[in-house]
C-alpha cells in the first residue's frame, strides 16, 4: 500500500486520537467514560500503524508523527488509569456485547453446535423413546424423572443441597466448570471445544425428548425458560471462544502459531469474562426463581421470555451507539 492510501485511510483514526490525547494532557481535561474507554484500543492500533510505516519506509515525517503520538499516548494511558468499577461498568454495558458481535461467526457456529444436534435427538426420542438410553444412563434417566416430577413440593427437588443459597454456589460452580471445559478445550485445535458442544447439546436433547415423553413438560420447560437465556448463551459464547483458539491453530496466517494463539486469547479470555458475569445471573435466577412452582405457568413462560428477549436484545444493540464501535473498520 502506498503512503498517500495508507494515509488516506487511517489518519481519521490517530487523528482523533491526537484530540483524545491533547485533552486528557490538559490540566482539567477529561473525557467522557465512554470515550475513555475506546482510548486503549484506538492506541493499540495506533501502534500498530507507527510499525506499519516504519516496516515500509513510508516519510520520516510520518513515521515521526505517529512515534510522537504512540508516546503521548502511552503517556496518557497509564496515567489515567479508569478505577475498576468504572471499567467494570464499561465492559459489561458496552465493551462485552461489542465484542460478541465482532466475533459473531464463531458465536453463530458454537450455537449451531449445541443447538441442532439437541434439537435433532429430542425428535428422535419423541419419534422412539428408548433412544435416550444410549445417550443417557439409567440412573440419570431416574433421577431427572424425581428432578421434574410433578408431585415434588419444590421443582428441582432432588436437587444436592436443601437451601437455595447453597443450591446458587452448586450452579456456579457446576455451570462455570461446564463452560470452562468447553472453552480450554478449544486448544486442541478445536476439536475439544466442539465435542463438548455437540455432548451438551445431546444430553440437552435426550434429556427434554425424555420428560417430554414423560409428560413432565410443564414442571421442566417452566424450570428452564428463566435462567436458559443467560446459563445457554453463556454456553455458546464460551464454545464459540474454544473455537476462536482452535482456528487461531489451525490457521495462524503469516505469524506463527505461538504468537496466533496469543492473539486470539486475548479475545478470548475477554470473552469469557462475561461468560462468568452471565453464568451468575444464570445460578441466581435457577436458584431463586426456577424451582418456585407457587407461580403459575404462564407467568413464568412471561417472565422466561422477557428474559430470552433481554439478553438477546442485549448482545445485539448494546454499545452500539459509541464511537468506538463506528470507528473501527
Amino acid at each position: 500500500m502506498k503512503q498517500g492510501q495508507f494515509e488516506q485511510l487511517y489518519q481519521p483514526l490517530w487523528q482523533l486520537l491526537e484530540t483524545q490525547i491533547i485533552e486528557l494532557e490538559k490540566a482539567d481535561g477529561r473525557l467522557k467514560g465512554n470515550e475513555l474507554a475506546t482510548f486503549a484500543s484506538r492506541y493499540r492500533r495506533l501502534c500498530h500503524f507507527h510499525a506499519l510505516a516504519k516496516d515500509r519506509h513510508y516519510s520520516s515525517h510520518l513515521v515521526d508523527k505517529l512515534g510522537d503520538l504512540v508516546v503521548r499516548g502511552h503517556q496518557q494511558l497509564y496515567r489515567r488509569k479508569q478505577p475498576f468499577f468504572q471499567q467494570f461498568i464499561s465492559f459489561i454495558v458496552a465493551g462485552f456485547p461489542r465484542l460478541v458481535r465482532e466475533q459473531q461467526a464463531y458465536i453463530w457456529w458454537a450455537t449451531a453446535l449445541l443447538y441442532v444436534p439437541g434439537l435433532l435427538v429430542y425428535l428422535a426420542i419423541l419419534w422412539q423413546p428408548d433412544l435416550v438410553y444410549t445417550i443417557t444412563a439409567p440412573e440419570q434417566v431416574s433421577s431427572f424423572e424425581e428432578m421434574y416430577d410433578p408431585h415434588n413440593r419444590t421443582v428441582g427437588a432432588a436437587r444436592a443441597s436443601d437451601t437455595n443459597v447453597e443450591m446458587f454456589g452448586f450452579y456456579i460452580r457446576n455451570n462455570i466448570g461446564v463452560s470452562f471445559q468447553t472453552f480450554a478445550s478449544g486448544i486442541l485445535f478445536g476439536v475439544g471445544t466442539i465435542f463438548f458442544l455437540v455432548y451438551n447439546g445431546l444430553s440437552m436433547g435426550a434429556v427434554a425428548g425424555h420428560l417430554t415423553n414423560a409428560q413432565f413438560t410443564e414442571t421442566f420447560f417452566t424450570f428452564v425458560v428463566g435462567h436458559g437465556s443467560f446459563e445457554l448463551t453463556a454456553i455458546c459464547i464460551a464454545g464459540a471462544a474454544g473455537l476462536k483458539l482452535g482456528y487461531a491453530l489451525l490457521a495462524p496466517g503469516n505469524i506463527s502459531r505461538t504468537e496466533s494463539l496469543k492473539r486470539a486469547s486475548a479475545i478470548a479470555i475477554k470473552l469469557v469474562y462475561g461468560v462468568i458475569i452471565m453464568l451468575v445471573i444464570a445460578a441466581f435466577i435457577e436458584a431463586f426463581w426456577s424451582s418456585n412452582n407457587i407461580l403459575m405457568p404462564w407467568q413464568k413462560y412471561l417472565v422466561g421470555g422477557f428474559l430470552w428477549a433481554l439478553v438477546i436484545g442485549y448482545l445485539v444493540f448494546s454499545g452500539r451507539g459509541l464511537r468506538g464501535e463506528r470507528g473501527q473498520g
